[in-house]
């Protein structure tokens, strides 16, 4: 527990540091790096592809993938950089007489384009604007609050009343309390995270529709949790790295997010929660 808490004292700030006080570029800059650590992880802690040249292609792939969305979406450079991924693959597997299977092109592919994609969402909130108001600044940090405070309730109140199992295959201390505590937090803290923009900055909020960020988002952040102990789990993993103390890798503490972020940014697309 104290590296947990020691992880969130050096984090946390550095998060807002990149958020609100470094100039936008830095937002895919961040995503990026996270991006390439995460893939590097599922792929080499797995052993799922001991290629270097595979993983060094995909690896690369989803290191761009953040810096097309910041350009918006720059469809010329994105079709010219997926043709060239997928050139140099099939000339690597055509030259490795085999070694090369399409189950592992496919699935390097798959991670190379979904996580940077998915942690994308915070450069594509960063940028919304509402008329001349930057209003992305305010909803920037709902994917987070929505996902670390699931993952922090479910955590203290597994611990305070866990009884039942609620996957135990998978993820032996998670409970079914633990969820239900999770889920009941999230929508709490999204909640005083609409207060708090009301009434220091403010915005227009909706809590109604807060709290169906954070119910929805609790839900998909632990279904996040629970998708990458399955691939931990099928592997013989306990944790994809070691690079947060405490915490594990990058997959191991940015899973829920994974799956929170672009979930909270179709919601605020559908059900606006936050305006001028």
């Amino acid at each position: 527990m104290r590296k947990r808490i020691l992880v969130a004292v050096v984090c946390i700030p550095l998060i807002f540091v990149v958020f609100f006080a470094l100039p936008p570029i830095f937002l895919p800059i961040m995503i990026s790096a996270l991006s390439m650590i995460a893939l590097h992880e599922v792929l080499w802690s797995t052993g799922f592809v001991k290629n270097s040249k595979i993983s060094a292609l995909s690896i690369a792939l989803s290191g761009v993938i953040p810096f097309w969305v910041f350009i918006g979406e720059g469809m010329r450079s994105a079709l010219c950089g997926i043709f060239i991924y997928f050139v140099l693959i099939f000339a690597v597997a055509i030259s490795s007489h085999y070694t090369v299977t399409l189950e592992k092109m496919g699935g390097s592919f798959f991670f190379a384009m979904l996580i940077p994609y998915f942690l994308s969402s915070f450069v594509r909130l960063n940028a919304m604007n509402s008329g001349d108001v930057n209003i992305g600044r305010y909803l920037i940090l709902l994917p987070l609050v929505a996902a670390f405070t699931s993952d922090a309730f479910a955590l203290f109140a597994g611990m305070a009343f866990g009884k039942h199992k609620l996957a135990p295959e998978l993820s032996p201390k998670k409970t079914v309390e633990g969820a239900v505590g999770g889920f009941v937090g999230a929508i709490i803290c999204c909640i005083i995270y609409g207060a708090v923009i009301r009434y220091f900055f403010g915005m227009q909020v909706n809590y109604a529709y807060l709290a169906v960020y954070g119910a929805l988002g609790s839900v998909v952040a632990q279904l996040g949790d629970l998708s990458f102990s399955y691939i931990k789990r099928q592997y013989g993993l306990k944790d994809f790295g070691n690079i947060f103390p405490g915490h594990g890798g990058v997959l191991d503490r940015f899973d829920s997010v994974i799956f929170c972020a672009p979930l909270i940014e179709i919601l605020i697309h559908w059900l606006p929660a936050v305006s001028i």
